[in-house]
């Protein structure tokens, strides 16, 4: 039989972790890819400082897609990681 372990500080720690997946963390996420994308226009911010980040902006901002993707599919996909936690605590 497979071991499944769900202590208090699992149960606590998923609780938080689905909290900062549905608001805080992608909140930011999509704030700072706004910004970015405001920063990486020339006819807002140009200069050499201004080129570097249009430089560096395009991987930056496939990054920050990507991120976004993957904490949407968490939250579509959030009750999975309760279910162990419900079966442990129902065999306890």
């Amino acid at each position: 039989m497979a071991r499944v372990l769900a202590t208090d500080e699992a149960k606590e720690a998923l609780t938080k972790f689905k909290g900062l997946v549905q608001g805080d963390l992608e909140t930011l996420v999509s704030q700072l890819d706004a910004q970015g994308q405001k920063l990486s226009n020339p006819n807002v911010w140009d200069g050499p400082k201004a080129i570097d980040f249009r430089n560096l902006w395009p991987d930056t901002h496939r990054a920050l897609r990507t991120a976004k993707e993957k904490l949407d599919t968490l939250r579509q996909n959030g009750d999975l990681p309760a279910q162990p936690l419900r079966a442990a605590a129902d065999v306890i």
